[in-house]
This record gives C-alpha cells, structure tokens and sequence, in this order.
C-alpha cells in the first residue's frame, strides 16, 4: 500500500454535508444486521468502559443511533467495522438487531488509519494504545515519525514521546495504560538509564504519590552514582535502596531487604527451605 492511500481519516468515510442524525437511506446509510458485523483486528482501542457502554446503550433506547457506524465487506461475507465500535457494542446492548451503517470500500491497510484517527479524535485512548497503534501504523505503512505526525495532527515530538513509552519496563507500561501514572512521571521515568532505576522511580512515585516535579526531582538523584536518597517524612525504602534490593533479588533469586540507619544498615535475605538456604549459601561464597 502506498503512502498516498493514507491521510484521508474520517473525512474520507462520512459524505460530504451528511447531517449529524441519520436515517436509513439517506446520505449513503443503510441497515445492517449487527450478527453480520465483526470487530476489526485494527481496533487500536484494547479498553471499552462497560458503564460508558451501557450509559450509550440506555440512549439508543431513547433516541435510537444517531451517527452511523462505518463498515467494510469482508471478502468471505459479512461486514467488519471500521469506525463506531462504542455504538455497535451499545446497540447490541440496547437489543438491537440492525444498525444504521455506511459501508465504504476500503483496504484493510487504510482500516488501522481510520480507526486510530476517530479514537485520537475523541481522545479515546490511553497513552500505551496510543504508542502502539502509532508503531503499528509506521511499521506497516514504512512511515517516518514526520509521515506520521502529519497523518494524525500531532507534533512529530509529541509522536516520538509516545512511541518512548514502548520501551518503559511492562509494569511501567501497565500503570501508565490504567492511569497510576501520567505522561510526566513517563517522562521522568524515561530520563532514567536502566530498568531498575526505572522501577525504583516507578515505585517511589505510587508508593509516596509523588507529583510530577517531584518525580523529576527524584529522577535527577538517581541519575547521580554513590548518592542515596534521604526519604520526606515517610516510611518507604528511599528509591536508591529500593533499586538495590530490586537488583539483589534478580541476583538472588528471593525477598531482599536492606535496612540502614546512618552509615550502618543490614541486608536480610529471605528463604523458605533448608534447600533454598543451602543455595543462597553456595551462591554467596560463590
């Protein structure tokens, strides 16, 4: 597929002057059995809400759909949806048995375009849903970071913090998908160099409920060799200690926790088992 079969977004699948509540007929709609319509694989949106869906589907009750979902024709039958998966889960919902559609021919390489363009148009999705459709879409279309900024309408900085937050540490990524951590404390995260630093920082942040000056701050204290941490009135393990034990648990393999007062401190290492005692045993005398 070449590049110029992108850009055209949403703007290409609603006719020119449709008006916002549709009826069957009218401006290229038609009605659709919903048991025809399939789920599109480019969906970049992976979390539906299910009040939000079932809020919509107590409105279609009322009024019925007001905007047409838009769909393709599957090469073996049926139809899979391109645009407007929030209705069509909310019109089953609602007991629906048709949909009002507009069916548009369309490669499945233009599907993952249009679907990223609505849900960052409504600003539906979550920063992680956001870097991976933005991946996808480069890797699939050979598009550059300024292609791609262009296609969507973001800065290409904006497009290459996003595309960032694919090499954050999976718990990072999980968080930051959920909502525990914002697009600033991913910044500060990304400041750091190593994956324990970054789950340290990780930890301090949800732990202590740090904003994001404060996770800046304490990102630029890890970033700093030899120096520890005092903690701010709280009970949690400074982020430096916290980063040791992390690192001495993959080295060892079980609980490790450092305690220090001053300049002096302990190392206490968990075992469950003579058998777990005699390995950390042979570990340590190596």
């Amino acid at each position: 597929m070449s590049k110029t079969a992108l850009g055209r977004g949403l703007g290409a699948l609603i006719p020119a002057g449709a008006p916002g509540t549709f009826i069957t007929g009218e401006a290229g709609v038609t009605e659709v059995e919903l048991i025809r319509i399939s789920a599109s694989e480019y969906q970049p949106r992976k979390n539906f809400k299910d009040d939000a869906i079932a809020s919509l589907a107590e409105s279609i009750k009322s009024v019925g759909v007001i905007q047409p979902v838009i769909l393709r024709k599957r090469s073996g039958g049926g139809y899979q949806l391109i645009a407007g998966e929030r209705r069509f889960r909310a019109a089953s919902m609602a007991g629906l048995t048709k949909i009002p559609a507009i069916v548009k021919d369309v490669s499945p390489a233009e599907v993952l375009e249009m679907a990223l363009v609505e849900n960052i148009q409504r600003e539906d999705l979550n920063p992680i849903e956001t870097a991976e459709a933005f991946d996808r879409l480069m890797n699939e279309f050979k598009l550059t970071q300024e292609d791609l900024s262009a296609r969507v309408g973001k800065e290409r900085s904006t497009v290459a913090n996003f595309l960032r937050l694919l090499t954050l540490p999976a718990d990072v990524k999980r968080d930051i998908a959920e909502g525990a951590l914002n697009m600033g404390h991913a910044k500060a995260i990304l400041s750091l160099d190593s994956a324990g630093k970054q789950m340290a920082l990780r930890r301090e942040i949800i732990s202590r409920g740090l904003s994001v000056r404060e996770a800046e701050n304490t990102a630029k204290k890890l970033k700093a060799p030899g120096r520890i941490i005092k903690k701010k009135g709280a009970d949690s393990p400074p982020a430096q200690i916290m980063m040791l034990e992390d690192e001495l648990k993959k080295h060892l393999g079980t609980k490790v926790h450092i305690r220090r007062k001053g300049k002096r401190g302990s190392i206490n290492i968990e075992f469950y088992s003579d058998a777990e005692l005699e390995r950390l045993l042979e570990f340590l005398r190596g």
